[in-house]
């Protein structure tokens, strides 16, 4: 008798929790994510129409129930805007818990050292989740990097972390600047810097251009730099053909064929390590360079020595069938 007393209690028991549960479920209502899905809140959203959202893309059963159970289990913050990844297995307090936190999906674009700010304007303006229309940015402004950005963020604002980058880092490296160093002012480091980037062959050798130049600069030399005569031309875009002889003869702020110094203006957006070469170049007496043919260059202290080293590469290119 008492055995079967308990057995009716135990069984009352679990059809009460069944019940308990089954209300639970209608009054609640359940998350119903299926797959990995995006899910976007907008700016200025309230928590109801996020829940009347989620309820309509099939992610939860009950908006009524989703915003009872935020009251009962979920904390005071307030909902976040962004993108959002829904993911199979995910409750309703999982779900809430992700929008307050701000935990939104991150989506990346990777600027190269030595991209020119043509280029990284074209790069942003193909990215369709940024937003609204900027000017190409100043040349040298922007630090090469990888940076994370929000569906709708503006392309302005990602535009001025890049910018924010660049000039923080400037600063950190110019503080550590050695006392070898060829400018008086970051503004030349940075022009210097854009110079060496574009023609530095491989990453080894970029200490030793930042010193070839920095002699140049030192004892008056023209640079005599060929990506400095295709800027004014293409805007830092490749040039596609041969340099003309018009060309380098051209006069402007750019060309250190026909000027002494640095160029007017950055000819690129210089990265980390070539900023910092600059800042502290190497000692050395190289005052001439010319491509070897593996990637990177020969250097030399002498004119008679470069002059060789330039016949071994027409020679080298003979061979090649890439001269006559």
């Amino acid at each position: 008798m008492t055995k079967k007393l308990g057995l009716i209690v135990g069984l009352g028991l679990a059809v009460f929790a069944a019940g308990v549960l089954l209300l639970g479920v209608t009054l609640l209502g359940q998350a119903k994510v299926e797959a990995e899905t995006p899910f976007l809140i907008p700016a200025g959203s309230s928590l109801t129409s996020v829940a009347q959202n989620l309820e309509e893309a099939g992610h939860i059963t009950s908006a009524d129930g989703f915003l009872l159970s935020a009251r009962i289990f979920g904390s005071s913050d307030p909902i976040q805007a962004g993108e959002f990844e829904l993911t199979p297995g995910m409750s309703q307090r999982d779900i809430l818990k992700m929008f307050q936190s701000g935990d939104v999906i991150r989506r990346f674009v990777t600027i190269p050292e030595g991209m020119p700010s043509i280029l990284v304007w074209e790069r942003l303006m193909a990215e369709e989740l940024l937003t609204g229309q900027v000017d190409v940015p100043l040349e040298g402004s922007i630090l090469p990097d990888t940076y994370a950005y929000e569906r709708g963020q503006s392309r302005a604002s990602l535009i001025e972390q890049m910018q924010s980058a660049m000039d923080l880092y400037l600063a950190e490296a110019w503080a550590k600047r050695g006392e070898n160093i060829a400018v008086g002012t970051m503004r030349e480091a940075l022009i210097l810097a854009s110079v060496v980037e574009k023609e530095v062959g491989t990453p080894a050798e970029r200490s030793t251009v930042a010193g070839l130049y920095s002699n140049r600069v030192r004892t008056g030399m023209m640079l005599q730099a060929d990506p400095t005569i295709i800027y004014p031309i293409t805007k830092g875009k490749p040039l596609g053909r041969r340099i003309r002889q018009s060309e380098i003869s051209a006069v402007n702020g750019y060309n250190t064929y026909t000027r002494v110094g640095l160029p007017v203006a950055p000819i690129t957006n210089p990265g980390r390590e070539t900023i910092a070469a600059v800042m502290n170049p190497e000692d050395h007496d190289y005052l001439f360079m010319v491509a070897d043919g593996t990637g990177g260059h020969e250097f030399n202290e002498t004119l008679d020595g470069h002059n060789e080293a330039v016949g071994r590469w027409f020679d080298l290119r003979r061979q090649r069938g890439e001269m006559d």
